[in-house]
């Protein structure tokens, strides 16, 4: 008799199959960074910076590394699916902060599906049809409710699957790119170093950038609920996020790179969402733009329902840990899916294509994360009090440091951030507070469980 039948036969909740190995954690790191953060902003991003558009990219992967560190040393400690919800708790024993920290997390899942559902109307599916960007959007959002709703069963062997079609979108770009550069002598290199500084200065232009690539680079916190799902995770977990965040920034650097050089600034931030097009119809002139225009669709497709029912599951978990009304955690009797979860964050995310552009919202997306990442590089300081009874990773002494005043600087106004993205980034975290003060007011002070608060 197997273990797990025996965890059961003694009424014991069982433990999550740990199934993934490194190979398939290294796929999951790449694919969860791999999506809409390129294949939308790029021109948004050229639009800021001018043709240093590899820049931004670069040093939003350098912000990113830092923090990457301070999660692999707690995932090390706390091998658990709970992620930043647990560390935070674990650091700081404040209820009221491990809820906001969640929230969080669950708005930038909102925001993160809003930018890719305007991706879809407004660029990959005109290629195909015409229709208005806010209706095709709305039904984007209301056909990934229907697929949440009647119950989606995650795979990582089937995130590989949809990582090597997005993989497959930035490797034409790059090969055609390559191609016109080296094999045609197209190009211009000059390009590669002009700052456009517009009404700021050259340090603006740059923060400001890097502010919005930072939306590109996001994802790779999410392979940390993966933890209790893996075999052996203290020793596999940091090579296969390092070097997943290496191979999807060097992508995103060789993508860049070629963008600049092929098409001037100007024309990929007017092109903003279709950007990559302008890009594949000058490396590679005549190869047929609906094949790429599928590859996006896929892309935004993933990205979109992956934070979506992350979303929903979060704003469940709360509710079912009565820190939010507990008919946010109702379960539809026959699909056995949270359909008021599922709802409330569809209605919130088609409130937001209908009021925000994409470039506002890949930013706010951006904006919620790094705070996280704020708070999750101090706890990392905090929790060395902490020791545990196994080795794990440490990250170096001065990467948390260096961690809180990058993503903490990024997410200020001093970076040259909009001040609209504050604005929506408020009113988010404003409904999470008033849920919060209305369960207060009528269930009274609750205990928070970080660990039934994680994405896993």
């Amino acid at each position: 008799m197997t273990d797990a039948t025996d965890t059961v036969e003694r009424g014991e909740q069982p433990t999550l199959k740990r199934a993934i190995g490194p190979k398939l954690l290294l796929l999951f790191v790449v694919g969860d960074i791999l999506g809409t953060g390129i294949y939308a902003l790029t021109g948004s991003v050229a639009a800021e910076i001018g043709g240093a558009l590899w820049l931004p990219f670069l040093l939003a992967f350098l912000v990113a590394f830092l923090t990457a560190f301070s999660y692999l040393e707690l995932v090390g400690k706390y091998p658990r699916a709970a992620g930043a919800a647990l560390y935070t708790h674990k650091a700081f024993g404040i209820n009221f902060l491990t809820f906001m920290v969640t929230f969080t997390v669950m708005a930038s899942g909102v925001t993160s599906a809003a930018t890719a559902a305007k991706a879809f109307g407004d660029t990959y599916l005109r290629e195909f049809v015409e229709l208005p960007t806010w209706g095709v959007a709305t039904a984007f959002i209301l056909g990934l409710a229907l697929i949440n709703f009647r119950g989606v069963g995650e795979s990582v062997k089937a995130n590989v699957g949809l990582t090597l079609v997005e993989l497959s979108g930035l490797l034409l770009i790059i090969g055609a790119g390559i191609y016109a550069v080296v094999g045609r002598g197209e190009g211009d290199a000059a390009r590669l170093t002009q700052i456009d500084t517009g009404d700021s200065t050259a340090f603006l232009a740059i923060t400001a950038a890097t502010s919005l690539a930072f939306f590109a680079m996001v994802g790779f916190e999410d392979s940390v609920n993966m933890a209790e799902e893996c075999r052996d995770p203290v020793r596999i977990f940091p090579r296969a996020m390092l070097l997943g965040m290496g191979i999807a920034a060097a992508i995103y650097v060789a993508v860049a790179v070629l963008s600049s050089m092929l098409v001037p600034a100007e024309v990929l931030g007017e092109a903003k969402s279709g950007a990559l097009f302008r890009v594949l119809e000058a490396g590679a002139p005549g190869f047929p733009l609906a094949v790429f225009a599928a590859i996006g669709l896929l892309a935004v497709i993933n990205s979109a329902l992956i934070n979506m029912l992350m979303a929903s599951r979060l704003l469940y978990g709360m509710a079912n840990e009565r820190i939010l009304p507990r008919v946010l955690g109702t379960v539809h009797p026959a699909r056995r899916t949270p359909w008021v979860s599922i709802a409330f964050t569809s209605v919130i995310a088609i409130i937001l294509v209908g009021t925000a552009d994409i470039s506002l919202l890949g930013g706010t997306t951006a904006l919620l994360l790094l705070a996280v990442f704020t708070i999750v590089n101090i706890a990392v300081l905090v929790l060395r009090r902490d020791p545990v009874d196994h080795q794990h990773f440490r990250a170096p002494k001065w990467t948390p440091w260096v961690g809180i005043v990058t993503c903490g600087f990024l997410a200020t106004p001093l970076s040259g951030r909009p001040v609209q993205q504050f604005l929506v980034a408020g009113v988010l975290l404003a409904v999470g507070a008033v849920l919060w003060l209305v369960n207060r007011w009528y269930v009274g002070s609750v205990e928070v469980d970080a660990r039934k608060l994680g994405k896993g």
